[in-house]
């Protein structure tokens, strides 16, 4: 097994460890779970079936009970119906407070893996493993969790931070390229709110970045992941400076709900960022070499700069969308942006024009 990188998240004396590297994380996941654990659920994406399997191998040596349950892929898991099954088996199966959830996949089981976690008996330990580039940089590490409504993403969650998070990067090796390209989002998006080097590195060698085993990606996901530890142990609950990690979320959800879930969560970023670039020069933030850069590095790893909304579906539904936003505070409409110094910061009420304007810039003819 190659080093492994320990990135602790949260204060000195409390919080907890994300292990990134090439790593059993079968053998490593008892030493996460508290001691008392006797029951263990593991919620896993079908992808990941044989390492779930062995997950609950390893478990079962120390006489911990397991219960596996696959979930549907991607957002599609994130629902009540789903999130309602998985009570009824912690339920049916004696669950107490001493014992535990894992989650084991993409951002979506991770999220609601934690989200599970967090409601029963109002909070139960969880060990996240995140499988694919994007649930390593952001969904697994942080404590926000959350699930779906017809109204928009996320809407319905809580802050339950896991009790550790094991990142094996050998398991981006199977990872299908699409999904390691849109994970990459969550890379661009650290550089761009406060990791430069992230930016110096996808500028120098792209397709480095995108070589699973390669010392360039390595030291992408350990830097977002410092990024994202840094900022949440600053603001566990998103009073404020946490904010800044929506950077393109704002825009990128409603393009993941006008289209119904069905594109991937960091293209949706990918294309928040470009808007939100736009609205910043709009509104005399971000000068044209700034957003001529966020362009660059998008289009350099793969990822998408223009839009072709849904047949049916404009600028009136994406709007929409984006004042069910959690930013948004009353009939505010609040976006993370970022400018010419390289600062992040708020853009509070934009006129509708600019807010149209963006929008025009996006989405192609």
């Amino acid at each position: 097994m190659s080093q492994i990188d320990t990135i602790h998240v949260g204060p000195p004396d409390a919080g907890y460890d994300v292990l990134v590297g090439q790593q059993d994380v079968a053998a490593g996941i008892d030493s996460l779970l508290p001691p008392s654990v006797h029951r263990v659920l593991i919620v896993h994406a079908a992808a990941v079936q044989p390492l779930a399997q062995r997950i609950a191998d390893v478990l079962a040596q120390r006489d911990v009970q397991t219960y596996l349950e696959v979930l549907p892929d991607g957002e599609a898991a994130k629902t009540v119906e789903v999130a309602a099954h998985l009570w009824s088996v912690l339920g049916q199966a004696g669950f107490t407070r001493t014992d535990a959830v894992v989650g084991v996949g993409g951002g979506a089981v991770t999220d609601l893996a934690g989200f599970v976690a967090g409601t029963w008996l109002r909070g139960v330990p969880v060990v996240q493993v995140p499988t694919t580039l994007l649930a390593m940089v952001d969904a697994a590490v942080g404590g926000k969790t959350g699930i779906n409504t017809g109204e928009g993403k996320n809407l319905v969650g809580s802050f339950h931070e896991p009790a550790g998070v094991l990142v094996d990067l050998s398991s981006l090796r199977t990872l299908p390229r699409a999904d390691l390209i849109a994970g990459m989002a969550e890379v661009v998006k650290g550089g761009f709110i406060g990791e430069p080097r992230i930016l110096e590195l996808l500028r120098d060698d792209p397709q480095a970045a995108l070589e699973p085993d390669s010392p360039v990606l390595r030291e992408l996901v350990v830097r977002k992941i410092a990024l994202k530890a840094r900022v949440v142990t600053a603001d566990l609950k998103e009073a404020s400076l946490r904010e800044i990690l929506n950077y393109g979320h704002t825009f990128g959800h409603a393009v993941e709900q006008v289209n119904g879930y069905r594109r991937r969560h960091g293209e949706a970023v990918a294309l928040g960022m470009i808007y939100v670039a736009e609205l910043a020069r709009r509104a005399g933030l971000l000068d044209d070499a700034g957003v001529a850069d966020h362009r660059a590095v998008l289009t350099a790893i793969g990822l998408p700069t223009t839009y072709t909304p849904p047949p049916g579906q404009g600028w009136d539904e994406h709007l929409a969308a984006m004042r069910r936003d959690k930013k948004t505070r009353g009939a505010l409409l609040r976006f993370v942006v970022v400018d010419s110094a390289g600062e992040p910061g708020r853009l509070e009420g934009p006129s509708e024009e600019d807010l149209r304007a963006a929008y025009d810039a996006v989405v192609t003819p």
